[in-house]
């Protein structure tokens, strides 16, 4: 089977680095065709998967947008949707990744006569989406979409609830390969003194820095914790927040944790940095579509804690395998830094059930298996 992969991204969030795991196996028989150029581009070379960049410049919609906004991108969508249609002729289906790539894959597979397939990673919410939007990606998927996978049964929930058709969604997780977390002992060494992390409880948040992913509710944890426990924030803006990155900065300052606090940006060794940590914390104040930052952290052997809401309830069994908190609450946060900290032993015990279970049920190569099913039975 030849796959025309479709993405909006040049950068590498969750959904791109998904993309990644499946398009992998296909090698020369998928092409990974991206809307903007950037360092996804370049991670896919290093993976030896064909991408090509179809556009020229960057669409210039939101999740936000308005309907007058999106009529306004038609136009200038009209000439990728083109070369789109052109490439999905030689192969024998679309497979879109994002929202916008299911756009340009709906109308794409209406002219090519392809048969479109759209990976879900979004909770389809007015939390979210537009009103517009929702309605944009609700109805394309009924009317185009042979298939959509979910990556949680929250976002199932979601898309069923937002109006999706229930006999065109499948729930498939999103899948990991073990031995890439299982960094080498001098790595994690060399990180440590590079960073100054020695003698430090080191509580790690791996995320795009965005208001709704909750760094501020993590730093004003820190706040509340012991002075040995250190916070590193790996991940930088992605979509015009610069100004929240400047609030978390001036946050810091105002709180005396500038020593306490490290600013990393974009990393690609999330796992020497994961496990150079004590706690992986994930703080999204809105429900989360999966969140593959858990998974990473319990297949690095680490505790995780994780707010209550969205997949990660798929995910994270409290007092199990990691740590359940109410989103937006510091103080429940930084009780559990606090325990982390203090309880080694029921620590260590809940952070081996998490690498044994995350190892068990989000392997690559069982999920690229559901998926090859999937496509092989359902189109």
């Amino acid at each position: 089977m030849k796959i025309l992969f479709l993405d909006q991204s040049g950068k590498p969030g969750g959904a791109e680095l998904c993309l990644i795991d499946i398009a992998k196996p296909y090698g020369d028989r998928a092409l990974v065709g991206l809307f903007a150029d950037g360092p996804f581009k370049d991670l896919l070379q290093q993976n030896n998967i064909p991408v090509e960049v179809l556009a020229t410049q960057e669409i210039q919609v939101r999740k936000e947008s308005s309907l007058l906004q999106g009529f306004k991108s038609l136009r200038q969508l009209a000439p990728l949707i083109t070369k789109v249609v052109k490439k999905a002729r030689k192969y024998d289906l679309i497979y879109a990744n994002t929202q916008k790539a299911l756009v340009v894959g709906a109308l794409a597979s209406f002219f090519s006569r392809r048969p479109l397939v759209y990976h879900l990673h979004d909770i389809l919410s007015k939390e979210h989406f537009s009103q517009t939007n929702l309605r944009i990606a609700i109805n394309l998927a009924n009317r185009f979409a042979s298939l959509v996978i979910a990556n949680s049964e929250a976002s199932k929930t979601a898309f069923l609830q937002a109006g999706g058709r229930r006999n065109i969604i499948e729930v498939i997780y999103n899948g990991f390969d073990p031995k890439t977390y299982q960094p080498d002992e001098s790595d994690i060494n060399k990180l440590q003194q590079q960073l100054e992390l020695q003698g430090k409880f080191v509580v790690g948040h791996f995320s795009r820095l965005a208001p709704w992913k909750g760094q501020h509710i993590l730093i004003n944890a820190l706040a509340k914790c012991p002075p040995e426990v250190t916070v590193i924030l790996v991940g930088d803006a992605l979509f015009g927040e610069q100004e929240y990155v400047q609030y978390l900065h001036q946050q810091v300052t105002q709180l005396g944790l500038e020593n306490r606090v490290k600013f990393l940006g974009f990393r690609s060794d999330i796992p020497q940095l994961m496990s150079v940590c004590n706690l992986v914390a994930h703080t999204s104040t809105s429900p989360e579509p999966f969140g593959r930052v858990i998974v990473e952290g319990m297949l690095c052997g680490k505790p995780v804690v994780a707010v209550k809401a969205g997949g990660v309830m798929e995910l994270v069994e409290h007092g199990l395998n990691g740590f359940l908190v109410t989103p937006g609450e510091p103080e429940e946060l930084a009780q559990v830094i606090i325990t982390c900290l203090q309880e080694t032993e029921i620590t260590a015990t809940i952070a081996n059930n998490a690498r044994t279970t995350a190892s068990l049920r989000f392997d690559v190569a069982t999920i690229n298996q559901q998926i090859a099913q999937l496509l092989s039975h359902r189109l």
